[in-house]
C-alpha cells in the first residue's frame, strides 16, 4: 500500500476478547458459517491498545465499530445485541482512531429510534448500521422507514449488509434492489450498500449508477475475490466516487496489499480507501502535526 494513503474501514464491529466470548455462546444452536470456520473465528483483541497497533501496522486511520444488533431466524432472539456502551469504549477513548454506527431494531422501533438520536447527538455517532436477515423483512419494509426518516432528519448515511448472509438466516430480503424504493421515497437519504451485495453484485451497481445516494461497500470480501464488474465500477468515472473499503473483520495488512495488487490509479486508491469515508460521514480532517524548532 502507498504509505501517502491512511485507509478508513468504515465496517468493523466489537471485537474485545469478552465480547467475542459472549458471542460465541449465543451462536451454540446456530449454523456456523463455513467461512468463519475456514479462517479460525472472528477476530479477537485482549485490548484495544493490541488493536490500534494492528491498524498502525497496516496503515488503518480510523475504524468504524458498528452497534450490530442481530436477530436469530432460528430461536427468535436478540442474539447479538451490541450495546451502545460497547462501542463508547473505542469512541470515547480513541476519538482520533474509532468512530461509531449506531444499531436498529425493527422490532423495537421507538427505543431504536431513541437510542440512535442519542448515539448520534450525544456521542458523535456518524451514522446507522443494519443487519436486516434475521428479522426476515427486507430492506424497504414499512418497519424501515421510521429509521430512514429520522438518519434523514438528523443527516446521517445508514450502511445496510446486502446481498446473502453466511448465518441461518434467508438471504432474500437483503437483495441490493430494495435500495431502489428506499432511494425513491428518501433521495436526500445517503445510503451505503456493505458486502457489495454478492451474488446480486450488478443490482447494488445499478442502485448505484442510478441515485446519488447510494455507495457501494468494498467490504466483508478480500480484494483478489471481487468480481470484476465491482474493480471496473471502482476504476469508473461515476463510481470512485462512490466506493467505500471495509474488512469486516478481514486482516487489514492482507486486504490492502491486495487492493495494492488491483493496478488502481493513485486517485481512485485514496478515494476508495480514504477520501469517499470523508466525505460521506462528514469525519472531521486529521490535524497535522506542528513541526517545532529544536
Amino acid at each position: 500500500m502507498s504509505p501517502s494513503v491512511q485507509a478508513i474501514d468504515f465496517m468493523y464491529y466489537v471485537a474485545t476478547r469478552e465480547f467475542m466470548e459472549q458471542w460465541d455462546r449465543a451462536k451454540q444452536g446456530e449454523l456456523i458459517c463455513r467461512m468463519e470456520r475456514a479462517i479460525g473465528g472472528l477476530p479477537r483483541y485482549n485490548s484495544i491498545a493490541e488493536m490500534l497497533r494492528l491498524m498502525d501496522e497496516a496503515g488503518v486511520e480510523k475504524v468504524f465499530i458498528t452497534q450490530c444488533k442481530m436477530w436469530s431466524y432460528w430461536r427468535k432472539w436478540m442474539y447479538m445485541d451490541t450495546r451502545l456502551e460497547d462501542v463508547l469504549q473505542y469512541t470515547e477513548k480513541y476519538p482520533d482512531r474509532f468512530a461509531g454506527l449506531a444499531g436498529y431494531n425493527p422490532f423495537r422501533i421507538k427505543e431504536s429510534l431513541a437510542e440512535i438520536e442519542t448515539a448520534v447527538t450525544r456521542h458523535g455517532f456518524k451514522g446507522v448500521y443494519v443487519h436486516i436477515y434475521g428479522f426476515d423483512i427486507a430492506l424497504d419494509d414499512r418497519k424501515m422507514y421510521p429509521l430512514y426518516a429520522k438518519c434523514e432528519e438528523l443527516g446521517v448515511p445508514v450502511s445496510l449488509q446486502v446481498g446473502h448472509v453466511l448465518e441461518a438466516m434467508p438471504s432474500e430480503g437483503g437483495r441490493p434492489m430494495c435500495l431502489d424504493r428506499v432511494a425513491c421515497d428518501f433521495p436526500s437519504l445517503k445510503l451505503v450498500g456493505a458486502h457489495t451485495g454478492w451474488p446480486w453484485v450488478d443490482e447494488l451497481l445499478s442502485v448505484c449508477y442510478k441515485w446519488e445516494n447510494v455507495w457501494f461497500g468494498v467490504d466483508a470480501w478480500l480484494p483478489k475475490y471481487l468480481s470484476p464488474q465491482i474493480i471496473q465500477f471502482v476504476n469508473s468515472r461515476l463510481g470512485r466516487d462512490r466506493c467505500l473499503w471495509g474488512t469486516n473483520g478481514l486482516p487489514w495488512k492482507e486486504s490492502l496489499r491486495q487492493i495494492d495488487e488491483l493496478g488502481l490509479k493513485e486517485e481512485v486508491k485514496r478515494k476508495l480507501l480514504h477520501d469517499n469515508a470523508v466525505e460521506l460521514f462528514q469525519l472531521a480532517p486529521k490535524a497535522a502535526a506542528v513541526e517545532t524548532g529544536a
